[in-house]
């Protein structure tokens, strides 16, 4: 007879098992996860009271008037439609996709213009853009 007091085995918890779930957990979640571009359009703002600068051949001139109507290169679009600007766009730069974007808005024009020719030009891969400003009539 065996009177020794039955000792119990330790308790052991194996989390091998549980470091391999999580790394796969976190794999999983770091291949799956999209990232957005914060900063996709870089737009450049002049300063009203700045100098002139110097307008070179190469350049892609969108100018927007009063009523929302879009002129690429001083050539009218046939509507506003965002589509259409993007053809206009296209057959004004061809396949040079590094030209800078001018943007000429009327003091009047709807933002909404403003923002599809942004959106547009961007769509389109043109990532430098600037507004251009005339200089204040000095009193």
């Amino acid at each position: 007879m065996n009177l020794r007091p039955h000792r119990k085995k330790a308790i052991e918890v194996d989390i091998t098992p549980l470091i391999d779930v999580v790394f796969l957990l976190l794999i999983f979640f770091m291949v799956s996860t999209t990232f957005d571009r914060e900063t996709q359009i870089k737009v450049e703002l002049p300063e009203a009271a700045g100098e002139e600068a110097q307008t070179t051949a190469d350049m892609l001139d969108i100018t927007i008037d009063a009523s929302g109507t879009f002129y690429v290169n001083q050539q009218e679009v046939i509507n506003t439609e965002i589509e259409t600007l993007k053809k206009a766009i296209i057959k004004a730069a061809g396949e040079k996709k590094d030209l800078p974007v001018i943007i000429n808005a009327d003091a009047k024009t709807p933002h909404q213009s403003v923002m599809t020719v942004m959106d547009a030009a961007s769509q389109l891969g043109f990532l430098h853009m600037t507004f251009a400003a005339h200089k204040p009539k000095s009193p």
